[in-house]
């Protein structure tokens, strides 16, 4: 049986708490996910899984990933917490919306061992 897509993110993740916190991130976010064009980011096992998020920001970069300047802060400060994309925090953050921005948040005290996302 193959596991949910979040849970098989998470389960790859596990015990990293960077990744988990990216992880956490984009799942809590609710864009990237259901997207076919990201789809091809995500290696997919039946436990496990992860993205390749140095490629998705390579895509959104070079214009194959047309989204909304939210969704591509959000995406780039999944891909920074993962460890895979730097990020001008003051640049990220400009614009995001009290949602994501409460996400964002989450996600750091996350990173930094306060976990915040279910495992």
């Amino acid at each position: 049986m193959t596991l949910p897509l979040p849970a098989a993110l998470r389960a790859a993740a596990e015990g990293l708490y960077a990744l988990e916190a990216a992880t956490g991130l984009i799942i809590a976010h609710g864009t990237w996910l259901t997207r076919d064009d990201f789809a091809r980011f995500i290696h997919h096992g039946t436990d496990a899984a992860a993205i390749d998020w140095e490629a998705a920001i390579t895509a959104l970069d070079v214009g194959e990933l047309p989204s909304s300047s939210g969704e591509k802060r959000m995406l780039r400060l999944a891909a920074s917490l993962a460890d895979q994309a730097p990020v001008s925090l003051g640049d990220a953050v400009t614009g995001i919306d009290e949602r994501n921005i409460g996400l964002l948040i989450k996600a750091i005290r996350h990173g930094s061992g306060q976990r915040q996302f279910p495992r």
